[in-house]
């Protein structure tokens, strides 16, 4: 491992990220509430909290794509299938056993091959199918009478599954963020922006 450093994620990466990750809890944490799992605010208080941090997590989901946009961080997201198999036998056997990692993070690529994969997935499927299926249910009212009782189930059932993929898309997270040079190496890098090369 060298001393080199380099400064990977910006600012607002950062905060987005930090953001991101307290909302995305909170609204799991509500919504398992929500549905009966246990007990801690009650129901109204649980469902005024998921609806604010729904709202906070949209105005921020909004800025973060003006902002990918307009800087060109997008490109940080096209999937590639270059090295897809390298990174997949690390994860599978070269991580447990002590193998170079074999992807180094640069300003211009900071998301190895699986990472791209799995980020398109969040963005372009789990988000969406958050953001609609929640939209869709907070102003449920507004459609219920026009819809069978069968499309309004169909909906909240949508919005759960969606929501449990976002939580194994966490858990995931947090596990693969250990697996730097050292347990906290990625995520002192989310933190300070400069990664270790």
């Amino acid at each position: 491992m060298s001393n080199e450093r380099i400064y990977v994620f910006k600012r607002f990466e950062r905060f987005w990220h930090w953001t991101q990750a307290v909302l995305i809890i909170t609204m799991l944490a509500t919504g398992f509430e929500i549905h009966g799992s246990y007990r801690l605010l009650g129901f109204e208080a649980a469902v005024n909290l998921h609806v604010a941090a729904a709202w906070a997590l949209i105005a921020l989901w909004v800025f973060a794509i003006f902002w990918h946009f307009t800087t060109g961080e997008w490109r940080q997201y096209i999937p590639t299938l270059k090295n897809l198999d390298a990174m997949f036998c690390y994860y599978v056997r070269g991580i447990f056993t002590g193998e170079p990692h074999p992807f180094r993070p640069t300003r211009l690529k900071k998301h190895n091959p699986l990472q791209r994969l799995a980020y398109l997935l969040l963005k372009v499927v789990i988000n969406p199918l958050v953001w609609i299926s929640g939209l869709a249910l907070l102003y449920y009212s507004a459609w219920r009478e026009a819809a069978s009782a069968a499309t309004i189930s169909a909906v909240a059932y949508t919005h759960t599954a969606a929501a449990f993929m976002m939580l194994i898309f966490l858990i995931a997270h947090v596990y693969l963020a250990t697996t730097g040079h050292t347990p906290t190496a990625h995520i002192r890098a989310m933190i300070t922006g400069w990664e270790k090369r």
